[in-house]
């Protein structure tokens, strides 16, 4: 059945525009983006295919060009909408950050961080250069390493800050592993960024390590 067919408040776009997208579950939101299905299936059905498919949101975000365009459906055209919508999320989350105090907005800086690191098969170790107020200078992809682990330099994130004159940072790194826990490793880098940057009078607020769709905050670990 073509949703065209469903009863008006079952259909999703009448649902979001009524009930609000936080409503909708991943399969109606991404029905809504792939506007229409393929002949036999509606675009709800199609949705529901894809998050079985690919396991997740995350997942399909992070799935390459060709593993895309091999579902039926799915073409370079859908594929470079998708892209665009999570470069213009990653953008508008950039600018929510750099108009505030990066503290006070704590929920969009860990949604920044989450679109930006969570759908990498990869590790990278990204920093935050703040300013006195803790405003956000720049944020920079420093280093990137493999699936289980990225080799990071402090003597270059101490370079950077002093390129950027930062006052403060906010340390973040990727598991694709899908395991949020900081390992032993995490624990002494960390220790090791903060007496480094301490040298320049630079403060780490926090480290935030990105599994999936969970994000762990050190600072709210009690680890810094």
């Amino acid at each position: 059945m073509a949703i065209t067919d469903w009863p008006l408040a079952e259909r999703p776009r009448e649902r979001l525009l009524k009930e609000g997208a936080a409503a909708l579950s991943d399969a109606e939101l991404l029905a809504i983006f792939l506007r229409v299905g393929v002949r036999g299936k509606s675009a709800v059905d199609m949705a529901r295919d894809l998050m079985v498919q690919f396991g997740s949101l995350n997942a399909l975000f992070a799935a390459s060009r060709l593993e895309c365009t091999q579902v039926k459906g799915l073409g370079d055209a859908k594929y470079a909408q998708l892209q665009a919508v999570l470069e213009m999320s990653r953008r508008a989350l950039s600018e929510a950050m750099r108009e505030r105090d990066a503290l006070s907005s704590p929920a969009a800086v860990r949604d920044f961080l989450r679109l930006k690191l969570a759908v990498l098969p990869h590790e990278v170790f990204l920093t935050v250069f703040l300013d006195a107020q803790n405003r956000v200078l720049e944020t920079e992809e420093l280093f990137r390493g493999t699936l289980t682990q990225t080799s990071v330099y402090p003597r270059e994130v101490v370079k950077r800050a002093l390129a950027h004159n930062a006052a403060g940072v906010i340390l973040a790194h990727n598991h694709p592993s899908g395991v949020a826990e900081p390992s032993q490793a995490d624990r002494w880098l960390t220790d090791q960024l903060k007496a480094a940057l301490a040298l320049i009078d630079v403060k780490v607020l926090d480290h935030f390590v990105i599994a999936g769709s969970s994000v762990l905050s050190f600072t709210e670990q009690g680890l810094i």
